[in-house]
């Protein structure tokens, strides 16, 4: 496991926090179509609090994406970076996360978030701006729309609908189980949103959410609890 640092002139503020998704944001390359499903190295990265403490935990897992066997875990755990603020919680989360990325043994190949890419309301979530920083392609996949609309997909597996903010399309609702809440899917950084939404489907054979998320919650999750003594 490894310790991390708040890094040196970290935002601390909300104006500084937005300047940077301001200077990042433009960095976002949305030309690529990122490596093709079911090939290579998929990694799921995820965090947890313990804001009591002031501890917050990354845990990185990489898969093989015809598999999906483990073929490498990383962990990092740090001191929350900054105060929680709806549409910048990226700040709270990049450094230890980039610590567990870091840690790996391998390549982590495409990286899949716990989140948002470009479905957030400054066009920068978490997905985005991990993947201007590391250069990987990156997607968000998330529990929960945000502030954002769609329509209900058919009821089948891999049925999709896009999530809009008024009239663009900022990501799509997928359905990766039959009758199951959606998913909510994103672009970050050299992917598509086809792309994207094909990886999320070959990630989820049996559950509603990627076996990239799954693992990586589970393994932050038990990280934490290791570095505060909880239960």
């Amino acid at each position: 496991m490894t310790t991390v640092d708040i890094p040196a002139g970290w935002p601390a503020t909300e104006e500084e926090a937005r300047a940077v998704q301001d200077e990042l944001r433009v960095r976002v390359l949305l030309d690529e179509t990122g490596p093709p499903p079911g090939t290579g190295r998929v990694t799921g990265v995820d965090v947890a609090y313990d804001d009591e403490r002031d501890v917050v935990a990354a845990a990185a897992v990489v898969l093989d994406a015809a598999s999906l066997d483990v073929v490498a875990e990383a962990t990092a755990v740090g001191r929350i970076s900054f105060p929680y603020v709806p549409g910048l919680l990226a700040f709270r989360e990049i450094p230890t996360v980039l610590a567990a990325l870091d840690a790996l043994s391998v390549p982590p190949g495409l990286v899949v978030c716990d989140g948002y890419g470009l479905a957030h309301p400054r066009r920068f979530g978490l997905a985005s701006h991990l993947g201007v920083l590391t250069g990987l392609p990156t997607i968000g996949v998330a529990k929960n729309p945000f502030t954002f609309t769609y329509d209900d997909p058919d009821a089948p597996r891999g049925a999709s609908s896009p999530l809009l903010a008024g009239a663009e399309e900022v990501g799509r609702a997928l359905r990766t189980r039959q009758d199951v809440k959606p998913v909510f899917v994103s672009v970050g950084h050299r992917t598509t949103l086809e792309t994207a939404c094909a990886h999320t489907l070959a990630l989820t054979p049996r559950f509603r959410l990627p076996e990239t998320t799954r693992r990586a919650d589970a393994l932050c999750r038990r990280a934490l609890r290791e570095a505060t003594g909880g239960p």
